[in-house]
């Protein structure tokens, strides 16, 4: 073989090296299966392939790679690179975000959501608090207020909270706790289970979730307008994998979050759309509760537990106050369009 023959491998051999080197495949644990809560990881996925020419990808795994409450830790140890978790899964693990699931924090609707917890999600004390478990807060979850789904007779009054069997995690655990009933904090896969063998009388979840893991099919009613709160459940991302990211491949996924939290907004809003047909077609009773019922509530949960939150982060050295406010402020400017 002559000079230039060999020089054409050796140059053919390099770009194909180069190319390899160049290609980038992430791992992405989430749980369950696609669904309304998952969208955002899945245009995630579609955009960046999209931007980089189908060098970066990202393989969802529904549950193959890690159980729901132990993606944190997958992300900490690099077991994958990308990851979905709850907050209330693992609260000493996730402290400062559970700010957001404090209850009744006023939270009218999804975008309303997002404003807070991008809000919470860049305060340096959830940077430094993610950062030891190797985590970036790359995106949120944005869910509605929560609801009771049951069987039997309705719980429309506060006295029929008490000894409530109860699905529940986080802030809203600690709500309907205050009142009399008695929260579990088993997973979302679990639910069903535990709704169908009697474990819980009750499951708190917001529709999606009701519908993904089969609660509706239990249920005999839906409260329309308790609306306790919320869960706060973001996507992170490993900090040695996201800074070892080729710029460009760094560049899509940063640019990438808005659109893909833009087209969660759009399909969650026709599942919202069409929730009241899927509640007469499963025959499940739409239940009203009075404001008089949800103005206790709100007094017996509301103020006590974020009292309570506060001086608890701040007594572990965690700006509580601070990051109360930070949520009441931001909450204040998205409401009057500011």
């Amino acid at each position: 073989m002559n000079k230039y023959a060999v020089g054409a491998v050796v140059s053919a051999i390099s770009c194909t090296f180069a190319l390899e080197a160049a290609a980038t495949e992430w791992n992405v644990s989430v749980w369950g299966k696609r669904r309304a809560f998952t969208e955002h990881v899945e245009k995630l996925a579609e955009l960046v392939s999209a931007k980089t020419g189908g060098e970066f990808t990202l393989n969802i795994s529904y549950g193959g790679l890690s159980k729901n409450r132990e993606n944190l830790d997958g992300i900490s140890i690099g077991a994958f690179e990308m990851a979905q978790f709850c907050a209330g899964y693992h609260r000493d693990k996730n402290r400062v975000i559970t700010v957001l699931e404090l209850p009744f924090l006023g939270v009218e609707n999804l975008e309303q959501e997002v404003a807070v917890s991008a809000a919470v999600y860049a305060h340096p004390a959830a940077t430094e608090e993610m950062a030891q478990w190797n985590a970036k807060l790359l995106m949120t979850s944005p869910m509605p207020q929560y609801n009771l789904v049951g069987t039997g007779d309705p719980r429309d009054d506060l006295a029929d909270f008490e000894g409530m069997r109860v699905r529940a995690t986080g802030g809203i655990g600690n709500a309907f706790s205050a009142v009399g009933g008695v929260p579990t904090s088993v997973t979302a896969t679990e639910a069903y289970q535990a709704m169908e063998s009697g474990v819980v009388d009750t499951v708190a979840f917001a529709q999606h979730a009701h519908l993904s893991f089969g609660t509706i099919n239990q249920a005999d009613w839906w409260t329309a307008n308790l609306n306790p709160g919320t869960v706060n459940c973001p996507v992170v991302v490993n900090i040695d994998a996201y800074d070892s990211l080729p710029d460009d491949h760094k560049a899509a996924l940063d640019s990438s979050v808005p659109e893909a939290i833009d087209h969660y907004l759009a399909n969650y809003a026709e599942l919202l759309e069409r929730w009241d047909s899927v509640l007469e077609e499963k025959g499940v009773t739409k239940v009203e509760i009075s404001a008089d019922v949800i103005a206790e509530f709100r007094a017996k949960a509301a103020d006590p537990i974020r009292d309570a939150w506060i001086a608890d982060m701040e007594s572990q050295g965690l700006p509580g106050q601070e990051l109360y406010d930070l949520v009441a402020q931001t909450l204040a400017d998205a409401k009057s369009g500011s």
